[in-house]
């Protein structure tokens, strides 16, 4: 008699119900824990994961899958990890050898509170053009920038606000960026192409974010009366008494701008920072930026002990120590966005969505959403423009839209939008950095929120959707398209 051959049991695609169970509990459970108790993340994250696993284990996979989805999850993930760890080194570095101090002591002379936010809008702009990165422009200027909105009383969310802002307009927009380069490869266009085509909807955007902080900093100064210029004296003569200041300490951070700018990756340039950083610091600030020191700084950051709160509060930090708390977050988040990957438990939900996507516009504010569910779910950035675009390149094919509306769409929501979310990557980012937190400073992201927002709005006039020739579509064509896609959807019915 035959061997019984053994049963293999196949997975179930999950129910669009079975699916947002699994997000509501993980919704419910963090609003609880935030709003009720204050609780960091990380636990609630975590009962977010044992939520889904229970379900991928219901649905008929078993663990060894599971287990796999969660570590393909964090793979996903490892270089934003090694940045965040390199980031901590640089900071505690930087900060040890004067490097920061010398930042926050020049732009304290050269920047008044009226044109504060407007001026570092701009000045991150310009950074994250240069070097088409938003982490290394908040982790450098950003952190200085941050220190002198400190000495020149203007509110720690605001000024974030106003760094995020500029650091992901050139992110955006940067040929030398990450995502610039990867919407246009996911959706099947070039990057010029791309960009060109970006340029309206950003430039709209940016023009309320210029508009928005130029009216913030003057109702701010009208407010308080401008800045008091006893804490600013203070806090420069408390830089120069701890520190040895002088011009050459901008150095580290112009080798960090011009080894990005000439396509040095990331990691690698973040590390001529930290080794040119260490080696001025030594020259500068003496026995009190001895190797020995640096390397402690390095692993457990810098700790301030001047008296003056606003220098304390804002120089002790750093380290690759005091980066834990946001490695271990993203680690957790990345199981969760693994095993909602792998499980199709994500996918469900979108194809319901997908349905009433029955025009362009349409279709470009379901990609929109999908972008911003994708940060919030598998809270990586790159992740939100590849899965939506993965799954939309035919949907816009098949309406007749050059692939530059789509790739548009995905930079539109999810390049930004990762910044609003405190557990994405970008979101545990700018706390470790600029230490303040997504409730805080998500008021002030002017052009993180502005931007999807317009994208949407100009796709129902017509203004970010392009036809299969790249040219601009009308509300009549638009209608065309939506006519020409049922008719294929009912013959494609009628065939099956």
């Amino acid at each position: 008699m035959a061997d019984k051959e053994k049963k293999v049991r196949v997975p179930r695609t999950p129910k669009v119900y079975q699916a947002l169970i699994t997000f509501g509990i993980l919704i419910v459970v963090m609003a609880v824990a935030i709003i009720v108790y204050g609780s960091p993340v990380h636990v609630p994250m975590f009962i977010g994961v044992i939520v889904a696993a229970c379900m991928s284990l219901y649905l008929g996979y078993d663990w060894g899958f599971i287990e796999k989805a969660m570590m393909d999850g964090i793979y996903n993930a490892l270089q934003a990890i090694i940045i965040l760890i390199i980031v901590g080194i640089l900071i505690g570095v930087w900060i040890v050898g004067g490097i920061v101090p010398a930042m926050i002591y020049y732009g304290l002379k050269l920047l008044s509170p009226s044109i504060f936010l407007v001026a570092a809008l701009l000045i991150c702009s310009i950074t994250s053009l240069a070097t088409g990165s938003s982490w290394g422009t908040m982790g450098t200027m950003g952190l200085a920038l941050m220190g002198i909105a400190t000495g020149l009383g203007i509110p720690a969310p605001m000024a974030a606000g106003a760094i995020i802002s500029g650091a992901y307009f050139g992110d955006k927009m940067s040929p030398l960026s990450d995502t610039t380069n990867l919407a246009p490869a996911m959706a099947g266009t070039d990057v010029i192409t791309h960009v060109k085509f970006m340029m309206l909807p950003t430039g709209v955007a940016y023009a309320i974010s210029i508009v928005a902080f130029g009216i913030m900093g003057f109702m701010h100064t009208s407010n308080t009366g401008g800045a008091d210029l006893s804490s600013i004296k203070e806090m420069s003569d408390g830089l120069s008494g701890m520190f040895n200041i002088n011009p050459l300490l901008l150095l580290p951070p112009i080798i960090v701008i011009g080894a990005v700018a000439m396509k040095i990756p990331a990691i690698p340039g973040i590390t001529l920072g930290i080794i040119s950083g260490a080696i001025i610091g030594m020259i500068f600030q003496g026995d009190a930026s001895s190797f020995g020191v640096i390397l402690d700084a390095g692993m457990n950051g810098y700790t301030s002990n001047s008296g003056i709160k606003s220098i304390d509060s804002l120089l002790s930090t750093g380290g690759i120590s005091n980066m834990m708390y946001s490695v271990s977050l993203t680690m957790i988040a990345m199981m969760f966005g693994g095993i909602m990957e792998k499980t199709k438990q994500l996918d469900v939900i979108v194809e319901k969505i997908l349905r009433i996507a029955k025009r362009p516009a349409t279709l470009v504010l379901t990609t929109e959403a999908t972008c911003l569910l994708s940060n919030i779910t598998m809270p990586e950035q790159y992740i939100s423009i590849v899965v939506p675009g993965r799954m939309y390149a035919k949907s816009y094919k098949n309406m007749g839209l050059h692939p530059k509306t789509l790739s548009n769409a995905l930079e539109g929501s999810g390049t930004v939008t990762s910044a609003l979310v405190p557990w994405n990557t970008c979101g545990v980012y700018i706390l470790a950095t600029l230490g303040v937190s997504t409730f805080q400073y998500f008021p002030y992201a002017i052009f993180n929120i502005a931007m999807p927002i317009t994208v949407a709005v100009m796709a129902f006039m017509g203004l970010t959707l392009a036809d299969k020739d790249g040219y601009r579509m009308t509300k009549r064509a638009q209608a065309k398209k939506a006519a020409d896609m049922a008719q294929r959807e009912e013959a494609e019915d009628l065939e099956a």
